[in-house]
């Protein structure tokens, strides 16, 4: 050891790393601390590409593979066509009779390029909202707390898949709080803010869209659900709450209904929904996993991405 080695503490080459004689942890080391002496795998609470391998320097053909059929699947779902009529008859079942509405969209290739023009009902939708508002007992003065309405959004799997099974379980806590319904609205080619229209025409106070996210490569099939207190047209996103990853290896239906009638509750008696208004509730940390199918067996998400 040279005087200069010695005065700025520089071990030999060749000598012990630190004062223990122990060399410094690797990151394989340190990402199994903890475990009983095995690699912490990830795949336990994620579906998301971690831990996958590689060949060489390439991903493994199975990895690949997957990752193509995912893809494939996530773009299928922006454009498959829902099948209207048996998701309205889904709708009644599950306690939600819709008016079948259109946007004023004509297509799903316009529906992409103009998000402007999903936002807003056609003549003739605005009209039998209308009608149906007045038939309802509208012209007597009355106004429902909650307007609901389903769009299909960016994911066709997502409504014909989630919107009547969490409708199963939301709308009987409707009923017995005693929230007063508008009739039910189903929106060909919407977007989120196709429900401040809808609710502005009937009254509402609030209104509550169950729309298609944009699909992820893990959840192609998500449904999301936007609260907004004071549906009017030109209401910006601030003034909403999202529930978001709504499906069986997400967020689970009993668990969204619960959300949503917590907030519901909340915003009828403040008079605000968006960044003003949060889901207050004690979070179950200890049972976060338990408590979400397919988060142990590396199939969840809790967050997904909405469309505007």
């Amino acid at each position: 050891m040279t005087c200069a080695e010695a005065a700025d503490g520089i071990p030999p080459a060749g000598g012990p790393q630190d004062a223990s004689g122990a060399p410094p942890e690797t990151a394989d080391q340190g990402a199994s601390a903890g475990t009983s002496g095995g690699r912490l795998d990830l795949t336990r609470f994620t579906a998301a590409r971690v831990a996958v391998g590689l060949t060489g320097v390439s991903l493994p053909t199975a990895a690949h593979l997957a990752f193509l059929a995912d893809h494939a699947m996530a773009r299928d779902a922006v454009h498959l066509p829902v099948d209207v009529p048996g998701l309205l008859q889904e709708l009644a079942g599950a306690g939600l009779p819709c008016l079948p509405l259109r946007s004023r969209v004509r297509d799903r290739r316009e529906y992409l390029l103009r998000p402007d023009l999903g936002r807003r009902l056609d003549q003739e939708s605005a009209a039998m909202v209308v009608r149906a508002a007045h038939e309802a007992g509208l012209g007597r003065g009355e106004r429902p707390d909650l307007a609901l309405v389903v769009a299909d959004g960016l994911s066709a799997p997502a409504v014909m898949r989630q919107a009547a099974p969490f409708l199963r379980e939301f709308v009987p806590r409707c009923r017995s709080r005693g929230v007063r319904l508008a009739v039910g609205s189903y929106v060909s080619l919407g977007r989120v803010a196709v429900a401040d229209e809808i609710g502005e025409l009937c009254r509402a106070r609030a209104t509550a869209i169950l729309i298609g996210e944009r699909p992820g490569l893990t959840s192609p099939d998500s449904l999301g659900v936007y609260l907004t207190f004071g549906p009017k047209v030109g209401n910006t996103d601030e003034r909403r709450n999202c529930i978001s990853n709504i499906r069986p290896e997400g967020l689970p239906f009993a668990e969204a209904a619960a959300t949503l009638d917590h907030l519901l509750h909340l915003a009828l008696a403040r008079g605000l929904t968006g960044v003003m208004l949060k889901d207050d509730r004690p979070l179950a940390v200890g049972n976060a996993a338990a408590s979400v199918p397919g988060v142990a067996a590396g199939r969840g998400e809790r967050r997904g991405e909405g469309v505007s």
